[in-house]
């Protein structure tokens, strides 16, 4: 491997619990900080997308859809490596490591067994790209007493912090998740609770399209009170942090239960939105709120969802905009974590923040597959 002469360079990969896709960055690591060079976006083949939701919600529920899966994924995940040097023409020679999310199909960090179940061999994306791969990141975590997640506090605190500025970084994927900076301290992280994930779930169903493309169906209704206050009966909204959550809680099956079956479904459409806002706008209302919010995830492009937010926050007088001002698109905020984190473990320095998941103290996360130049 040769070293880019101003700074090292490291892939970050990440797959959502959308399942829709695979976001792939090339950044560039020097004394003065990240860079994002190039990204490349590799769709996920609808019959993965399929086999990995039943895995997820146990429709699939056995040893050989896991382990073919894990291979089929760490397929894609080396095809998204692959399209990305291609478009950047970087060498692959010249990557440092790259850092692999992998892909969620289990989260489960309480009770006596507490576990993450996050798929993608490594040694086979290792294997296929030619780089060094870090990968299982949220194992260490849970083994500390953490909950494994949110793990992208610290590179938001390292990347979007401002001395003397309260600011919140909040993450609208399939969950949303949060972080409260005080300067460039992280004081606090956690899931709000669903994103995108019961959006395109009911869209799915009753439109059969992957997901509201800038909220247009949504926009078109108003939302029910009386659902809103039903669905926000959920536990989960009233647990304190640390917490984490995914698909496995928040899904259709979840949703069914609580509706009566005959509800317009665009009203329940805007209610998911609003369900969405509410339960961002409820956890940033801490004892300190911050006075800024910038959005990035998919979320961040779904116009409808952001007015909703934006009414909700500019109720307490907080501005509202996305980590593109921050001068990070906010497609690729997530992917470029995981580049970050990547760069912390072959540096032997720690990436999780003990505040946020509960862990009783830093740990060097995850683990290097293959030979590091």
């Amino acid at each position: 491997m040769t070293s880019a002469p101003d700074g090292r360079l490291f892939i970050g990969l990440m797959s959502g619990t959308s399942m829709d896709g695979i976001d792939a960055v090339l950044t560039r690591h020097a004394a003065s900080g990240m860079s994002l060079l190039a990204h490349y976006s590799h769709a996920m083949d609808q019959e993965l997308h399929r086999d990995l939701t039943a895995l997820a919600t146990g429709a699939q529920d056995d040893l050989h859809s896991l382990a073919t899966l894990d291979h089929r994924v760490a397929v894609a995940f080396a095809d998204a490596v692959q399209g990305l040097l291609e478009k950047a023409q970087c060498p692959a020679d010249t990557v440092c490591a790259l850092g692999s999310h992998g892909q969620t199909v289990r989260h489960h960090p309480t009770g006596s067994t507490p576990y993450t179940m996050q798929i993608g061999d490594p040694s086979l994306i290792a294997e296929r790209t030619g780089i060094a791969t870090v990968a299982d990141f949220r194992r260490r975590d849970m083994a500390a007493g953490g909950e494994g997640a949110p793990l992208v506090p610290t590179f938001h605190a390292e990347q979007f912090g401002a001395t003397g500025v309260r600011r919140a970084i909040v993450n609208i994927g399939g969950i949303a998740n949060a972080t409260l900076l005080e300067g460039k301290a992280v004081k606090a992280g956690f899931d709000c609770g669903p994103g995108n994930t019961l959006l395109d779930a009911w869209i799915r169903r009753h439109r059969s399209v992957d997901y509201d493309a800038h909220g247009a169906w949504s926009a078109e209704h108003e939302h029910s009170p009386s659902l809103l206050r039903t669905l926000q009966g959920d536990a989960y909204f009233t647990r304190t942090g640390p917490k984490s959550t995914g698909p496995e809680h928040f899904n259709l099956q979840w949703l069914d239960a609580q509706i009566a079956g005959d509800e317009d479904p665009g009203t329940v459409q805007a209610t998911l939105a609003e369900l969405t806002a509410a339960a961002i706008d409820a956890s940033l209302m801490t004892s300190e709120p911050p006075s800024e919010v910038y959005v990035c995830g998919g979320g961040a492009r779904n116009t409808d969802l952001m007015r909703r937010l934006n009414q909700r926050l500019n109720a307490h007088g907080i501005k509202l905009s996305t980590t593109d001002e921050l001068g990070l698109d906010s497609e690729w905020v997530e992917a470029c974590a995981f580049a970050w984190l990547a760069q912390r473990t072959v540096d032997g320095l720690s990436g999780n923040a003990p505040a946020v998941t509960g862990a009783v103290g830093e740990r060097i996360l995850g683990g290097v597959y293959g030979q590091l130049g």
